[in-house]
């Protein structure tokens, strides 16, 4: 719920900034970045510590630091007793 007030707050923020310029290329760029808006991508949503996470599970797998599939499967059974 915090994050959607903040959000709004934010919205009403900008739309305050915008009709206070005086400014029309700041209009143009404003305007240019919204019609060019698309949908988010997951990664530009995910927190800083997924990201990291992400990053750092990414350099371990180029340096070969890679756990078979298998493995992770006989792991995961018996922790969760799965059988």
């Amino acid at each position: 719920m915090k994050a959607v007030m903040n959000l709004q707050a934010k919205k009403l923020e900008l739309v305050q900034l915008i009709i206070n310029t005086q400014k029309p290329l700041t209009l143009k760029k404003v305007e240019e970045v919204l019609r060019g808006e698309k949908d988010d991508d997951w990664l530009d949503i995910i927190s800083d510590a997924e990201r990291i996470s992400l990053e750092n599970g990414l350099a371990e797998a180029n340096k070969g630091k890679l756990i078979p599939h298998e493995d992770v499967m006989k792991e995961a059974k018996v922790k969760y007793n799965l059988g």
